[in-house]
């Protein structure tokens, strides 16, 4: 892992020595005051050299501004170090999680997500930064210091020095509960994250059931979890740095009295002695430097093994050998398809799925809910994979195909429109990236938005707010079915694209539709049935299973079929109602 962590240091080597040296050079800046004033009190001093004391004194302040102009090196340039180490890592990050398949977004909550790319790589990058130069400047002096002291009296730096293992050992037995600390703190603080996500995205419904106490209760309780898990950490950093503090200050006094004793018994002289104390400093504060080194250390590598979790994980990978084709316009063919999103459930989601549809035909999937119609959508431009069986396009296996020009092939419009923040241009250019705006208005306009577009003040530039926020339901489904006028694919995927849609607005974009699916083989997954009376087949999908097929007048003349039941529920429960709209279609 640690040289997996190295690597990113690799395009900012130059930047990086440069924070190095800077800090290096400041920790041994620093050496020069115990060392001049130890020459002072045993010599310029005492002799009254007058000159030489106000000589050293430049040295020392010259020093001191050099030593100001690497802090701040060390302080900016270490930190972009740090913050472009991050952006790296960040970037990976999202390119990952663009790569992942949807079983991962099914597990795992936007809001966790975004506490691993945020704050989990802002701890990457304190340690990234602080790290290497505190290793090194703490490294530095407490070697010096070890030599320095000893220059001065040997015997007394031992007794000094033999206090010394008290900190580490008191940081070992420490650091195994403060890591497991932080990796709960971290759980805690995601979980939040995913708690705020949810409520913020569906804050419109907690107010309309006035359930806001709920949502409140829910998030006090990940909000517990959080402060637990800190109290946990803080104990053991508490514990740590009193026991640290206390142990240093031992130092000052074991140096007082043995150094005093030694002063007494003309074992030292005093500008030793002063010396001596003076820089004691110069030794304890790289070892507190160290203890809380290692302390960023743990939380920078919680947060890079979190880091590596998602970089490690399987992406969605192409069949080796498999091909890019240009248009993929042709019949539809699914195989004895079955799947299930969990191996370990007992029943398949599909089971042994076989149907057909044409070039340039509509197939409808019509049935209760849960019975797998959406599933068959997703696994058409693999979103996710049959457990067994064969999915064809113009008789090629979708397996072979690979799943950038399969994607461009298939259009989706969907009952639940996603929308990006932005301008409507934006959002329709979507379809296209080398779109034209002719080609955006164009599209626009076959899709019935046109007009609506036009009539803002700022038109295609007009904003419509986060995930379209200030656009009606039929506005929403006109947008994206203009990014797939734009996008011009061959195959045409609608999953229940007009549901939840007032019967004007449904007249509206059912007559976008109609156009969009012009010369396209398309699959429609419906729920108001009158919109798919004229498909050319009808598939009745009820656990997992094809149970009915054929024309909207063929299914219907089946007395006890359910897709006649299913008809009758939407418009009539009399038999002989709907016989009547048979004739009359």
């Amino acid at each position: 892992m640690l040289k997996r962590f190295l690597s990113y240091y690799k395009p900012y080597l130059k930047l990086f020595a440069l924070d190095m040296t800077c800090a290096l050079g400041n920790s041994a800046s620093g050496i020069l005051y115990p060392i001049i004033t130890r020459y002072m009190l045993n010599d310029l001093i005492p002799n009254q050299k007058f000159n030489q004391i106000l000589l050293f004194g430049s040295i020392l302040l010259g020093a001191y501004i050099l030593k100001m102009i690497m802090k701040y090196c060390v302080d900016y340039y270490g930190h972009m170090v740090g913050t472009r180490m991050q952006a790296d890592m960040r970037r990976e990050m999202f390119e990952k999680l663009e790569q992942l398949p949807f079983s991962y977004y099914d597990n795992n909550e936007t809001g966790k997500i975004m506490s691993r790319i945020t704050s989990d790589l802002q701890e990457i990058s304190e340690l990234a930064h602080h790290g290497p130069e505190m290793l090194v400047m703490t490294s530095f002096s407490l070697l010096f210091s070890l030599f320095y002291l000893s220059s001065i009296n040997l015997t007394l730096a031992l007794i000094i020095f033999s206090c010394s293992p008290l900190l580490f050992i008191i940081t070992l037995v420490v650091r195994k509960k403060h890591m497991e600390s932080s990796r709960k703190a971290r759980r805690s603080i995601a979980q939040i994250n995913g708690d705020v996500n949810s409520s913020v995205s569906g804050i419109r419904i907690t107010k309309a059931f006035n359930n806001s106490e709920k949502e409140i209760e829910k998030f006090e309780k990940g909000n517990k979890d959080f402060v637990e898990a800190k109290k946990g950490q803080y104990f053991t950093m508490a514990i740590q740095h009193s026991a640290t503090i206390f142990v240093t200050d031992i130092f000052n006094v074991v140096c007082l009295i043995s150094g005093g004793i030694f002063l007494y018994k003309g074992l030292i002289s005093f500008g030793d002695y002063s010396s001596f104390i003076v820089s004691i400093g110069f030794f304890t504060s790289p070892i507190l430097q160290l203890v809380q080194w290692m302390e960023q250390f743990d939380d920078g590598v919680t947060g890079f093994e979190r880091f590596c979790e998602i970089l490690d994980l399987p992406v969605e990978e192409d069949k080796e050998n498999a091909k890019d084709y240009e248009r993929l316009n042709g019949e539809i063919r699914f195989e004895n398809v079955c799947f299930a999103y969990n191996q370990e459930e007992e029943r398949e989601v599909l089971d042994n799925i076989s149907f057909n549809v044409p070039k340039g035909n509509t197939v409808a999937l019509v049935g209760p809910s849960g019975g797998g119609k959406t599933t068959i959508c997703h696994l058409l431009p693999k979103f996710y994979h049959p457990d067994s069986g064969t999915i064809r396009i113009r008789g090629i296996d979708i397996e072979d195909i690979t799943m950038k020009s399969l994607r461009e092939n298939i259009g989706i419009v969907q009952q639940d429109v996603f929308l990006f923040s932005g301008s409507f241009y934006e959002n329709i250019a979507y379809g296209k990236k080398d779109a034209t705006r002719s080609q955006i208005i164009t599209a626009a306009k076959k899709a019935n938005i046109y007009d609506y577009i036009m009539s803002l003040p700022d038109g295609f530039d007009t904003e419509i707010g986060e995930r379209g926020i200030r656009l009606s339901g039929g506005q929403k489904q006109r947008l994206s079915i203009a990014r797939v006028f734009l996008k011009n694919p061959s195959i045409l995927i609608l999953d229940e694209a007009t549901s939840s849609l007032d019967n004007t607005t449904e007249a509206l974009i059912q007559e976008a539709l109609n156009s969009l699916k012009k010369g396209r083989t398309t699959i429609v997954v419906a729920h108001r049935l009158s919109t798919i009376r004229n498909a050319d087949e009808i598939l009745v999908v009820s656990n997992g299973k094809i149970v009915e097929r054929g024309t909207h007048e063929e299914l219907i003349r089946k007395r006890k079929g359910l897709y006649k039941k299913l008809y009758a529920s939407q418009f009539t429960d009399d038999d002989q109602n709907i016989d009547k709209k048979i004739m009359m279609s």
